[in-house]
């Protein structure tokens, strides 16, 4: 069963980190807030662990994972960035917000879009998964908590243990999380576009 770590929101305890960090290096799978919502998580090179994450899900391989990144540098990295995708998201992270780019060779082509080669990034703004992803040094994959068949992520760590408990290693509890959508930009095409507005919000670009 996956413990409840609890942790402060705004000063999240060292020692809770370094023990959720062991045991993500561990290959387990865990239940993290972000700055939108509670997202399931486990490193880039684990397998496994993504595989029982689609489990979970329920999710097929086509779904588009999310890189969950320290930094904007960190993240340059991982995705081909032209000047103006930089520039805007460097004015955009940290936040709720989704970057669609080209992948680097640095990516796992299990985690590409299929067929455009692309891959979903983000800096969230939440100092708890801040101090987790500066302790790992290295970016996490995620997914948004959603079960099959619903609508709207959980919300309560209890809540997550009571039903998903068995398949995780912990939860990071930092007090109730929210139920939004990032807003996706797709830097992939000529230009950028807002694929799906959500609690980030961005002037000057159109709404695919």
């Amino acid at each position: 069963m996956g413990y409840i770590l609890q942790v402060m929101p705004d000063s999240p305890q060292p020692h809770r980190i370094e023990q959720a960090v062991k045991l993500l290096q561990s290959g387990e799978i865990a239940a993290v807030p972000t700055d939108s919502s509670y997202s399931l998580v486990c490193r880039i090179g684990d397998k496994e662990a993504l595989d029982k994450i689609r489990l979970i899900r329920q999710l097929d391989q086509k779904k588009h994972f999310t890189l969950l990144c320290s930094s904007l540098s960190q993240m340059s990295h991982l995705a081909r960035v032209n000047n103006e995708g930089y520039r805007l998201a460097k004015r955009l992270t940290p936040g709720p917000y989704t970057f669609i780019f080209e992948a680097t060779r640095e990516v796992p082509k299990r985690l590409m879009h299929p067929s455009k080669k692309t891959i979903g990034l983000r800096v969230p703004n939440n100092r708890v998964l801040q101090a987790l992803l500066e302790k790992i040094e290295e970016p996490l994959v995620g997914t948004t908590l959603i079960m099959p068949g619903e609508s709207v992520p959980m919300t309560q760590a209890w809540e997550i243990q009571d039903r998903i408990g068995d398949h995780l290693a912990f939860i990071l509890d930092e007090g109730e999380c929210g139920t939004a959508d990032t807003t996706v930009i797709d830097f992939s095409g000529d230009e950028p576009t807002i694929v799906r507005q959500g609690l980030g919000t961005v002037d000057g670009i159109e709404v695919s």
